[in-house]
């Protein structure tokens, strides 16, 4: 028979260590009413596991507290009377409900686990596609490492309201209600000195928790320093910003520091839970002490019997850690339901880009009418900061709400179907801003913008994407294989369609030589390729998807005149057939365009052909005069 030696040796002791680790300051935070409500909807589908795993925890619960009780019975009416039978019985009943317990333990484990990760999958899976969702002003205001914590620490977080949170109140509060009933019908006398000695646990461990946390809270600060450091300098552009200007020896004693400083903090948790876990060791053997002194007296006295004795001492393992872990249980309640609210926040980002009931299919209205291009008084401004992020996400109090000035102010023009018409301008000009309007990444403040005559607010998502390609000035690849960098556009496509998109961008020669050939994996964001390689893979990823509008915005912006050549050349294969959008500085790049419309401050200022606006002495000419000062009039 095991006697308890700690009072955190009953279910939900450990749990109890935890809880005393979480951040107290949670509990004054205020929740918004239908964020209950909102969390019970999320555990809607698993309704019925929850009951049973309720249940399971007061089986358990109740089985736990009739241990003790047989031992009483073994040894006052078994061992005290010298039934053989008896003992050999009660013995058995015990060594069941020793397997019992463990069993029901490995149940509630497998149902609080599909539950748990059940509803980890849920959340995760709806803030990813919520996320996917928000316009590029989100993403340009937010930091990418507090966006992914979301889907990570605070979805952890939520899902604890339904399992250990669950768990520990549900669990520890049947096991206090069996405890005490029980030791009540045993001895009232010894069951409220029991109760007399609780403050002696559960003052300094409240005490030694709120150390803890705080502690806890400067290590997570300082991991997180430590992680952003070296986020930034292992990175390939970082690195190759550190290995330019920066200093290894520098480098090297700042993250020593940091990593001292941790050191430093590990030592002080260390020291400070041992002293908490000795100090409770210490305090249960005196409470088992007392109870053996005072109820072993009643015993010689014919108060009480030894087995009454011997069971109460037991009961107090299963009274002390239960009732320490529930005297703080509200952290662990508030802390799962913030996580769940920080979810919440995420998900209540309203999308700026939201596809209509109805929605009609642009890729049969450009079969039909052929995909033409047309701004029809279009008129546009960034969306606020309020608007579009969370002041948690972007690490500042509160966020702006002034509102921004017009980027495009009044602008019309069209283009007709396989027509090019290319963009100029001074930079702020907002030439990128209207082939974004184009690709539907914002839709217009005032106006409509429309291809095949469908305003792109009518038409469905896929079929947008289907119709319309982009090509940046910056490729970005994605840390893979050249083969899956460019099924992103089109899943399905074989080795084959590989091969004759790569061959249309002027880049098989380059990927056959290489010993993985499609199977290379260009590193992270393609560094491992020179930028001209990694347009020409991008030219390459618009050819395969085979867009009807084709988007470059200064798609030869930063390239050497070799690589330049080769980029053209493969421009030049991508554009034909196809209405093409153009946006570029080098006007020698949109000499032949069929239309050139000329932006200035957000409106357009003149439009026309080439040699139309070079005669008409405006904007265009005047530009072309600075990058051709030395050159022939074209």
């Amino acid at each position: 028979m095991t006697m308890p030696h700690s009072p955190m040796n009953g279910r939900g002791g450990g749990r109890g260590m935890r809880t005393f680790l979480q951040d107290s300051s949670v509990t004054e935070h205020q929740l918004a009413r239908p964020t209950l409500r909102r969390v019970l909807a999320f555990a809607r589908p698993y309704r019925g596991r929850l009951t049973l795993f309720l249940l399971l925890l007061a089986i358990d619960a109740a089985a736990g507290a009739a241990t003790p009780l047989l031992f009483r019975h073994l040894i006052d009416d078994g061992i005290g009377a010298g039934d053989r039978r008896l003992v050999v019985v009660l013995a058995t009943a015990a060594a069941v409900l020793a397997l019992v317990s463990a069993g029901l333990s490995v149940a509630e484990r497998w149902v609080s686990s599909f539950v748990g990760e059940g509803l980890i999958l849920d959340l995760r899976t709806a803030v990813f596609d919520h996320v996917q969702r928000m316009p590029l002003a989100f993403f340009s205001r937010t930091r990418t490492g507090a966006l992914v914590q979301r889907l990570n620490g605070d979805v952890l977080g939520a899902q604890q309201a339904f399992t250990s949170t669950l768990q520990t109140v549900v669990s520890n509060g049947l096991t206090i209600v069996f405890t005490l009933a029980a030791m009540f019908a045993m001895s009232w006398r010894l069951t409220l000195l029991a109760l007399v000695l609780l403050p002696a646990f559960v003052a300094p461990a409240r005490w030694f928790g709120k150390r803890l946390a705080t502690l806890t809270r400067e290590g997570y600060e300082l991991n997180a320093d430590a992680g952003q450091l070296m986020n930034e300098r292992f990175n390939v552009a970082g690195a190759h910003l550190a290995k330019v200007f920066g200093d290894p020896a520098r480098e090297s004693a700042r993250y020593e520091a940091t990593a001292r400083k941790l050191r430093d903090l590990g030592v002080r948790r260390a020291l400070l839970g041992t002293w908490f876990r000795v100090g409770l060791t210490t305090l249960a053997s005196l409470a088992v002490a007392v109870v053996y002194g005072l109820g072993g007296l009643q015993a010689i006295s014919g108060e009480l019997t030894v087995g009454v004795v011997v069971a109460m001492t037991a009961f107090l393992g299963r009274l002390y850690g239960p009732l320490t872990a529930m005297s703080n249980v509200q952290v662990d309640v508030m802390t799962a339901l913030v996580s769940f609210e920080r979810v919440l926040e995420v998900l209540d980002l309203t999308p700026a880009i939201a596809e209509r009931p109805g929605a009609a299919d642009l890729r049969a209205a450009v079969t039909a009418r052929g995909a033409g291009v047309e701004l029809d008084g279009v008129w546009f401004r960034y969306p606020r900061a309020d608007e579009v992020s969370l002041a948690s996400l972007e690490s500042v109090a509160t966020l702006r709400g002034d509102p921004t000035d017009d980027t495009l102010k009044e602008v019309s023009f069209a283009v007709p179907p396989g027509a090019m018409v290319a963009l100029v301008g001074p930079s702020g000009a907002g030439k990128t801003t209207i082939s974004q309007l184009v690709s539907r990444m914002y839709d217009p403040t005032a106006g409509a913008v429309r291809i095949a005559g469908l305003d792109l607010r009518d038409v469905t998502l896929d079929s947008l994407r289907g119709t319309v390609g982009v090509v940046s000035q910056e490729a970005h690849l994605f840390h893979d294989t050249i083969a899956e960098n460019l099924r992103f556009a089109r899943p399905e496509a074989s080795d084959a369609d590989l091969e004759a998109a790569l061959r249309g961008a002027h880049v098989w020669d380059l990927v056959a030589s290489l010993p993985e050939g499609l199977d290379t994996v260009v590193g992270d964001r393609g560094y491992r390729l020179s930028g001209g390689e990694r347009q020409r893979l991008a030219i390459a990823r618009l050819l395969l998807k085979a867009p009807d509008v084709v988007v470059l915005d200064e798609a030869t912006a930063h390239l050497d005149s070799e690589s330049e050549a080769a980029v053209q050349a493969a421009l030049d294969r991508a554009l034909v057939g196809r209405t093409s959008l153009v946006i570029a500085h080098r006007l020698s790049t949109v000499r032949a365009a069929d239309l050139i419309v000329v932006l200035d401050g957000g409106r357009v200022v003149e439009s026309g052909t080439h040699t139309d606006l070079l005669a008409a002495g405006g904007l265009y000419a005047d530009l072309h005069a600075t990058q051709f000062a030395h050159e022939p009039a074209a």
